[in-house]
């Protein structure tokens, strides 16, 4: 299969019905054993300091690894991506813009569905077959978040690993599904967590990830909820394509957003809330609509070149981490937490 690259989740269906192996560039570049490597690809190319580090990377594995086709996403993720969609088709390669619409209404997804794939010379037909054919895969998926708020059996960063790749599969899902079915074997004979202090956690995944679920769960909690990631599992599938991604969340309004975190939230038993900002990313306006709407305490960290979480960080998280646990101790049924909340820029 020819691969094409996805600068953030796409309706993969299509792309897997035109014969296409898709590979989100985020999970490349970040999952480089230098990922500032590629970063400095874009920086000599003229991109500036301060640009998210997300586009400067996937600049960098677009020309390391001699990408020749790219989807780019226009509306609905990165404003930035508009101009890396430029700069790509300077650079040779043939791009294609896909925008999901303003509102998430199936009529308006079904249209942009049908332009993306005549553009890619398949049809939405063979997208839906492609659907049913993907469908034990997102199946077990779901299985693994409930393995990991309901039965406590699976870790944060295990959650966020498994369903960050749901937006490619790896670039091979059949390898997904008997990998992930097997590992979900495995978890199941685990002794469930303990931890005191369960989190979620919402924003785009984070640069430093790995170290950021690991360090939580030394601290004697666990994150459990997993936003955006989730997201990317389709987890309301709906009757069709268009109905699927008319459902999925993130590319539209941040109160539809909200009408998906609020009752995870509650039915997972979060105590707190980490909130993940890139710098120069419009996305972390947001923040202020999380602060006002979400009734927990809320931690808000921002990120952006640092792979690995410093010591101001590690600080900042101990910090939330105590206050939970006091709150805990000393919070009377009944009681608001709301307006709890910790802002951190880094």
């Amino acid at each position: 299969m020819r691969p094409i690259g996805i600068t953030t989740t796409v309706p993969v269906e299509i792309l897997l019905a035109a014969g296409y192996k898709p590979v989100d560039l985020n999970n490349v570049f970040i999952s480089d054993p230098d990922p500032d490597r590629l970063v400095q690809i874009a920086e000599r190319a003229g991109f500036p300091q301060n640009c998210c580090t997300w586009i400067k990377g996937i600049y960098g594995v677009c020309l390391d690894q001699g990408f020749d086709t790219v989807i780019c996403v226009t509306t609905g993720d990165c404003s930035n991506t508009v101009m890396l969609m430029e700069v790509l088709k300077l650079k040779g390669l043939r791009v294609i813009p896909f925008a999901y619409p303003d509102v998430p209404d199936p009529h308006q997804v079904q249209s942009r569905l049908r332009a993306l794939a005549e553009s890619l010379g398949t049809s939405v037909e063979a997208a839906e077959e492609m659907r049913g054919e993907l469908g034990a895969c997102r199946a077990l998926t779901w299985q693994l978040d409930e393995l990991t708020w309901k039965d406590n059996l699976v870790s944060g960063w295990e959650n966020h690993l498994w369903l960050v790749s749901s937006s490619d599969f790896n670039g091979d899902y059949r390898e997904y599904e008997r990998l992930l079915g097997r590992f979900l074997g495995e978890c199941r004979s685990r002794q469930p967590y303990a931890e005191d202090i369960r989190l979620a956690y919402v924003g785009v995944p984070s640069v430093f990830a790995y170290d950021l679920y690991r360090y939580v769960e030394r601290q004697e909690a666990r994150i459990v909820f997993n936003e955006v990631q989730r997201q990317f599992s389709m987890p309301r599938p709906g009757d069709s394509l268009a109905e699927q991604y008319a459902h999925y969340t993130y590319p539209y309004s941040i109160f539809g957003r909200l009408d998906d975190i609020l009752p995870e939230l509650r039915r997972r038993q979060v105590h707190g809330v980490v909130h993940y900002v890139q710098s120069f990313c419009h996305r972390g306006i947001g923040d202020i609509i999380f602060r006002e709407a979400i009734d927990l305490p809320v931690l808000t960290l921002e990120g952006n070149a640092d792979y690995m979480l410093t010591p101001h960080l590690r600080t900042k998280i101990e910090a939330f981490l105590d206050m939970l646990r006091r709150s805990r101790r000393r919070r009377v049924p009944g009681d608001s937490m709301k307006g709890n909340s910790y802002g951190l820029s880094a």
